[in-house]
Parts: structure tokens; sequence; C-alpha cells
């Protein structure tokens, strides 16, 4: 399947207009998340300019735009987003960008979602390129947007992220980008094996997971993980923390002899230290779920941050 995309756009380059070497200028391709960037950045090359709207180290569920990056996103040949509300301060500019023209591809829509319940259920996605909305029979609230905790998903919203381009974006030279996302799609299809790898010291019976709020459950879904519970319940890191509700995972997480705790790099872990140190002998582990890390960091790309987190969590519960 997620050769589909390189061999349609292959089949575009015959038909389409390369402007790109007569002088035209670089397609600008401006793309929210620091994570959905970096993928960007290595499927088209130096094909376009890539522009990332969120910094490293930015929650996605909190970050505010400036003007700048409002018009930038406004002025955009192709806009690259997550989709089902994950860039929770961006739905009315990206809503605005697809009313004024700018063609909109939410990366979530080309993949299979999970809805945002404890069982995490698959559902098919059949929503449109634009912002997400609607995915099968679920509305985008009850939608996980954090697809990209698994390679395989990423691959396939990489796929269709080519396709978009290839069809869309004027100047964009196909030939080029087609090869190119060839070759990425490789190394994502390579770090998926590798992550599934690393994670088989893991024993089934090992495989839960405490995470700091609902990011991980595709994670899960693909390396068939359980998830036994959130610091902070909802896809969120701004919903509310109950007293109860930290007491009812405490036991949890004693009755279950759960070792570690995975909190995120670009939130606060202040609530998951606190549950660690009410139950006591469990380790907190920070993970890179929704940014990236700095270039100095173990999680300076996409392939990388599926690396260490792979490598983190087995070590954790291996």
């Amino acid at each position: 399947m997620i050769a589909i995309g390189v061999a349609l756009l292959a089949a575009l380059a015959g038909c389409g207009t390369d402007d790109a070497g007569s002088g035209a200028d670089t397609p600008s391709i401006v793309v929210t998340t620091n994570i959905l960037g970096d993928v960007v950045s290595e499927l088209v090359g130096d094909g376009a300019e890539v522009l990332t709207i969120m910094p490293v180290g930015t929650d996605p569920h909190e970050f505010q735009p400036s003007a700048r990056q409002v018009d930038q996103i406004l002025d955009a040949d192709a806009l690259i987003v997550n989709g089902a509300g994950f860039e929770h301060g961006l739905v009315d500019v990206i809503e605005s960008a697809a009313d004024e023209g700018v063609p909109t591809f939410a990366a979530i829509s080309a993949v299979d979602v999970l809805a945002l319940t404890d069982d995490h259920a698959d559902h098919d996605d059949e929503t449109d390129d634009t912002d997400g909305e609607e995915h099968g029979d679920l509305a985008a609230d009850d939608v996980d947007p954090h697809f990209f905790t698994d390679p395989a998903r990423m691959a396939r919203a990489a796929e269709g992220i080519v396709e978009f381009l290839g069809a869309t974006v004027d100047g964009l030279d196909t030939d080029a980008l087609a090869s190119t996302a060839e070759e990425y799609l490789a190394a994502l299809r390579s770090a998926d094996a590798a992550a599934e790898e690393v994670l088989a010291v893991v024993d089934a019976d090992d495989r839960v997971l405490v995470t700091n709020h609902d990011v991980f459950g595709y994670f899960a879904d693909r390396y068939d993980f359980e998830i036994v519970g959130a610091v902070i319940p909802g896809g969120s890191t701004s919903e509310a923390v109950s007293v109860a509700d930290l007491a009812e995972l405490a036991d949890t997480v004693r009755e279950r002899g759960v070792p570690a705790i995975f909190a995120d790099t670009s939130a606060p872990d202040r609530v998951a230290r606190t549950l660690a140190s009410e139950v006591g002998d469990i380790e907190v582990v920070e993970l890179y779920t929704e940014s990236l890390g700095d270039d100095e960091s173990p999680a300076g790309t996409y392939l990388d941050m599926v690396a260490t987190n792979a490598a983190r969590i087995a070590a954790a519960l291996g």
C-alpha cells in the first residue's frame, strides 16, 4: 500500500509541469507541527521551501501563532496539518486558509484512526483531505490525533502528503519528489521494523503503559501494548486532573506492578512525578511525544524520535 502513492506520483510526473528549473519561485509549503515539518522536509528535499510553525519543544495543545505565522499560513502554496483538532490554537487559522483557497491536507486523513477511548477501537477513516472534521463514524472530538506515535501510520500519512503535493503544488519537480519520497518511505518502514525488534525484549505481560496524557494509543495499537491509565485524562495536556482520578490511577499502578510512568518532554511532568512519589519505587521516563527534541537531543528528527522512544520504553519495561 505504501508504494501506491509513489507510483501515482511517478505517473503524475509524466503529465505535470516542472517550473522548478524555469526560474520560478520555489514553492512554499507550510507545516503546523515540527514532527510533520521534519517529515515533509525529508519528503520534498530541495524541491520546496518548508516552513514549520511550531518550534521544537512546543506543546501543540497550548500553542498560539504570531501574526507573522498567520500570514505565512495564509500565503502558503500548500498547508500540511496534523488534523483532528490537534492544533487547537490554529483551528481558526487553518479553516480561514482553506476558505481562502490555500490547498490544505490533514495528515491524519490518510490513516485508520482510533477513538479517544479506553479500548482505542479501530475505525476506518473516510474524511476528506482538508481539516479532518469527520473520520468515518467519529466526530473530531472523539478522534485520537496522535497517529504519529506509530511510524507505520506515519508512512501512510507521508504517502498521502506526497500524493497531495504532487497533484496540487505548481513548481514541484514531481520526478525528484517521487525519488526523495520513495527513499524516505523506505526509511519509515525500516524505523517501524527496528522499533518492533527493540520492543521484542518486553514480555507480553509487561507491555503496559502509564503515560502523562493519552498520547500513545496508536503506539499501543501497533506494538501490542496495553494503556492502563494516564495522569492527565483525555488527549490534551490542558485537561483537569482530579485527586480521585490520581488516587485510582495510583491503585492501578500498584496492582499491575507498573515500573514506569512515561512523561512528555514538551509538557510539564510535575503531576506525573507526584504520582510516582505517591506510589514509590517507580521511574518517570521522558519520551518525545508531541514535539521533536533540539539538534543536541537524541530525537532531533522523526526517525530518531521513534528509535529513542522505543529504546526508552524497552529499557523501562524489558
